[in-house]
């Protein structure tokens, strides 16, 4: 995978016999401790075809430990839901709930909209 050719699309060719290629490696960011968190939880109705969703933005930490928290909230509310981008999409209004659940885990978590 070091010779990947899609990586370098829109290199110019160089002639220097000691040229390498590098890309740059994206570092995912160091997951803080849940009482540095500051989780906001609103509710989005936008291109859902009238359904709501509670969404959890804020959070701060690898796409690993997103998708932990994410797993956590919804096996305690029995709903589905998905975490990508930084925030968790939990299918329904839960605001409450997902507030004082973040809460009880440690986490700064304040109601939003």
């Amino acid at each position: 995978m070091e010779n990947d050719w899609k990586a370098r699309l829109g290199v110019v060719y160089s002639t220097n016999p000691d040229f390498e290629y590098k890309t740059e490696s994206s570092l995912e960011a160091e997951t803080l401790p849940p009482g540095k968190q500051r989780l906001i939880v609103g509710i989005d109705r936008r291109n859902r075809g009238g359904k709501q969703v509670t969404l959890v933005t804020g959070f701060v930490g690898g796409a690993d430990d997103l998708k932990e928290l994410s797993r956590v909230l919804k096996t305690k509310l029995g709903v589905g839901g998905s975490a990508k981008d930084g925030e968790i999409t939990i299918q329904g209004d839960f605001r409450d709930k997902v507030v004082s659940i973040l809460q009880q885990l440690g986490y700064n978590a304040k109601r939003g909209n």
